[in-house]
C-alpha cells in the first residue's frame, strides 16, 4: 500500500478527496477504496530530548555541567501526540511506499522526515519515499500536485538544514539560559533568564532603539529655498533648495544638514535679487513595475501598517484562509515569487475574483491577464512560491473583518501583476545664483498602470508631507540648460532633528526581515543578503509573540517598547549575545545549506565552539544591575521552580 504522511489533518483530508473513493475515516487515519492510506502528524510529534534524557544528573542546573552538547542526539515523542504516533509506525511497516505529505518549508520538510527517520526504515524504503508538495488544498490544486511527485531526496539540503536550526536553537538555549541564569542567581536574582539566538538580539533591537530615544537630543537645522521666476517682472513659478558646498561642511551635521544659522542667513542675503542660471537639467521617462505578491513578513508588515494588526494575529487569519476557507496559498512562505508553471490558473483565478461581489471585483474586471510581469520567475523558486488567492470564490463564505482585509490585500497583491507599469516624468533642474547650486525636482504622471489599486487618501497625503525633508511637489515650467531666471529672493527655513522612532508591528518585522541595516560588523554585511533576515517568515511572528508572553516586551500605543526586565536581561548580558550579528550569520549560512552552498559540519562546530566560549564568558559576567526578584513558593514544595526552557528560539 501507499501511505501518505500529511504534517497535519487538514492537509491529510485535503489530499484524501483528491484519491480513490469509497473511503473508511477513522481518527487517526483515512483507508481509501484501493488500499492506499493517509495519515498525518499533528504537527511536531517529535522533539529534542531534554537534557535529562541524556544523563539524569543533568536535571539540576550546574555551572560545571555546562556546556551540554550531546554526542547521539536524540528524539523523544510529544506526550500528548503519541497515540498517533504509535499509528504512525504501524502503517509506516506495511506501508509498501511512503509520500512525504508535510507542508512545502523547511519545517514542514524536516517535520515529516525525522518521523520517518525515526521509525529505522530500510535504506530501500527509505530511497523511495516520494515527496508530495501542496500549497494550495483546494481539490484541482491537490489533484495537480499528486501528478507532480517528486523524490524526497532532492529535499535533503532542506532538511539538513532544518535540522542544523532546530539543534542549533537547542545548544544555544539550553545552554545559555542555564548559564545566566545560576550567574543572576548569585546577585540575587531568582528568576529564568531566557536567552534565545533570535529572541535576545531582537530584544536587543527594542532596547537599544530606546536607549537611542532616550538619549536624543534634538537640534536645530537650516534651509535656504529660492523663489525663482522666469524675469524680474513675474511672480514666482517654482522655489529651489541650497544644496551646500565641500567648503561648507565644518558647519554641516553627517546628514549634510547646516547646523549654522549665520551660515544659511548669509547664503539667503547673497541670492536675494540675483540671477538664476540653469546650469544642469535632467529629464528621464521612468518606470515602475508592480510589487512583487507577498511573502509572509511582506503580508504581515502590510497588515500592521493598514489594519494595526499584529505578526501573530495575520499568521492566525492567513491559516485560516488556508486550512478553513481554502482561498489562498500557502501562507508560511518566505517567497515573493510564482512558478511559471502557475500562469495556466491565472486566468481562472482572475475570472472568479471579477465575478465576486467583493471590492475586489472591478479591478480583477479590469485586470489583463496576458501581461507577465517579473513575478514569474522559476529561478527564484524555493519550496514554495508567493502568497496568492486560490481559484475557489469568496462568495458566500462568511468572512470576519480581519480575514476579509487580509484576503483583499492578497489578492490585490495579486491583480496587480496584470497591470501595467506605473510611468513617469522625472526633471531635475541645477540652479547657478550668487555662486551657490540650488536644486528644483518634478514628477510628472504619465500612466497611473498598476497605482490604480492603491489610492491615496487624505491621511497618507498628510503623513507625507510631514515627513522630515519632505519637498512639496510642484512643476516645473519649459527650461533649457543655460536659461538665465532671476530669483526674487530667499527664505531661511528653520527646522528640527527628530529622534528615532519606537518599533512598532510593522518597523520590527520590517528589522527582523532586513536585519543586515543593524549588524556592526562590515564583513557580516557583505554576506548576507537582502533575504536573510533574524528568524525565518514561519517563526518571527512566534518569537515576537514569545517576547510579550516573557514580559520582556510590552505595547505603548502602537509602539512596542521594552520592560523593566527585558532592559535589565539586555544590560546584563554580554554584547555578543544581544546583538543580530551572529545570528544573521547563522541565518546566512542556514540559507546556504539549503542550497546546497554548506554542510551542517561546517554550521555545527563554530556554533558549538562559540556556544562554549558564551558559557565561559557567562561566568565572568556582571549580573548586578539585575532587580532582585523574591522566591514564589509553590504548594509547599522548594521556593524557586526553575522551569528549564525545552528549546528556545
Amino acid at each position: 500500500m501507499k501511505l501518505y504522511i500529511a504534517e497535519k489533518p487538514s492537509l491529510g483530508r485535503a489530499i484524501a478527496a483528491a484519491l480513490p473513493k469509497p473511503q473508511k475515516n477513522h481518527r487517526t487515519h483515512i483507508e481509501l477504496a484501493n488500499g492506499d492510506v493517509v495519515s498525518w502528524c499533528i504537527g511536531h510529534i517529535l522533539a529534542q530530548a531534554d537534557p535529562e534524557d541524556y544523563d539524569a544528573t543533568l536535571k539540576k542546573w550546574r555551572m560545571e555541567n555546562l556546556p551540554i552538547v550531546p554526542e547521539q542526539w536524540q528524539l523523544k515523542p510529544i506526550s500528548r501526540t503519541r497515540a498517533q504516533l504509535t499509528v504512525l509506525r504501524k502503517l509506516v511497516k506495511q506501508a509498501s511506499e511512503i509520500i512525504h505529505a508535510g507542508d512545502p518549508d523547511r519545517e514542514g520538510q524536516l517535520l515529516v522526515d525525522e518521523v520517518i527517520d525515526y521509525f529505522k526504515l530500510s535504506k530501500t524504503k527509505k530511497s523511495n519515499v516520494k515527496r508530495l508538495l501542496i500549497s494550495d488544498l483546494n481539490l484541482p490544486a491537490v489533484k495537480r500536485a499528486l501528478n507532480a511527485l517528486k523524490p524526497n531526496s532532492d529535499f535533503m539540503p532542506l532538511s539538513i538544514s532544518a535540522l542544523a536550526r532546530s539543534r542549533a536553537d537547542w545548544l544555544y538555549g539550553i545552554n545559555l539560559t542555564r548559564a545566566y541564569t545560576l550567574q543572576g542567581q548569585k546577585t540575587g536574582y531568582n528568576s529564568v533568564l531566557s536567552v534565545g539566538r533570535v529572541q535576545t538580539p531582537l530584544l536587543g533591537l527594542v532596547v537599544r532603539r530606546e536607549q537611542e530615544i532616550a538619549a536624543f537630543i534634538s537640534k536645530p537645522f537650516y534651509q535656504v529655498q529660492a523663489h525663482i521666476a522666469l524675469n524680474s517682472n513675474e511672480a514666482v513659478v517654482f522655489t529651489s533648495k541650497w544644496q551646500p558646498s565641500d567648503t561648507c561642511r565644518p558647519y554641516c551635521d553627517e546628514e549634510g544638514r547646516v547646523l549654522v544659522k549665520g551660515l544659511a542667513e548669509n547664503v539667503v542675503k547673497r541670492i536675494d535679487n540675483q540671477a538664476a542660471t540653469v546650469s544642469d537639467l535632467e529629464s528621464n521617462e521612468k518606470q515602475q513595475a508592480a510589487p512583487l505578491p507577498f511573502n509572509l513578513s511582506q503580508l504581515q508588515i502590510s497588515a500592521a501598517k493598514q489594519f494595526s494588526m499584529n505578526a501573530k494575529l495575520v499568521l492566525d487569519v492567513c491559516q485560516a484562509l488556508y486550512e478553513k476557507h481554502k482561498l489562498i496559498t500557502y501562507p508560511r512562505s518566505d517567497c515573493r515569487y510564482l512558478p511559471k508553471e502557475q500562469l495556466k490558473q491565472a486566468r481562472g483565478i482572475v475570472n472568479t475574483l471579477a465575478q465576486s461581489s467583493l471590492p475586489c471585483s472591478k479591478p480583477a474586471q479590469e485586470a489583463n491577464t496576458s501581461l507577465v510581469s517579473t513575478a514569474w520567475n522559476d529561478k527564484k523558486i524555493t519550496a514554495h512560491h508567493a502568497i496568492i488567492p486560490t481559484e475557489k470564490s469568496p462568495e458566500n463564505i462568511s468572512l470576519n473583518t480581519f480575514e476579509k482585509n487580509i484576503y483583499l490585500l492578497i489578492v490585490r497583491q495579486y491583480l496587480v501583476q496584470f497591470y501595467p507599469a506605473y510611468i513617469y516624468q522625472q526633471t531635475k533642474v541645477t540652479l547657478l545664483i550668487a555662486g551657490g547650486y540650488f536644486v528644483s525636482q518634478a514628477k510628472i504622471e504619465k500612466q497611473q498602470g498598476w497605482k490604480v489599486l492603491f489610492p491615496k487618501g487624505k491621511k497618507s497625503q498628510q503623513a507625507e508631507k510631514l515627513k522630515e525633508g519632505h519637498e512639496p511637489e510642484q512643476t516645473l515650467p519649459p527650461l533649457a540648460k543655460g536659461q538665465l531666471l532671476h530669483c526674487q529672493h530667499g527664505e531661511l527655513i528653520e527646522k528640527h532633528t527628530s529622534p528615532p522612532q519606537s518599533f512598532t508591528d510593522a518597523t520590527l518585522l520590517a528589522a527582523m526581515t532586513g536585519i543586515a541595516r543593524y549588524v556592526s560588523d562590515a564583513a557580516i554585511k557583505k554576506v548576507l543578503k537582502d533575504t536573510d533576515g533574524l528568524g525565518t517568515d514561519a517563526t518571527r511572528a512566534g518569537i515576537i509573540d514569545l517576547l510579550f508572553k516573557r514580559d520582556f516586551l510590552q505595547r505603548q500605543g502602537k509602539a512596542i517598547t521594552a520592560t523593566d526586565v527585558g532592559v535589565a536581561l539586555i544590560n546584563a548580558l554580554p554584547e555578543m549575545a544581544t546583538l543580530p550579528d551572529m545570528t544573521a550569520q547563522w541565518e546566512a549560512t542556514l540559507t546556504a545549506i539549503s542550497e546546497k552552498n554548506a554542510s551542517y559540519l561546517s554550521f555545527m562546530q563554530p556554533l558549538t565552539e562559540t556556544v562554549t566560549n558564551m558559557v565561559y564568558g557567562a561566568s565572568q559576567q556582571s549580573f548586578s544591575g539585575l532587580p532582585k526578584v523574591a522566591f514564589k513558593p509553590k504548594r509547599g514544595k522548594r521556593k524557586f521552580q526553575k522551569k528549564p526552557i525545552k528549546k528556545a528560539s
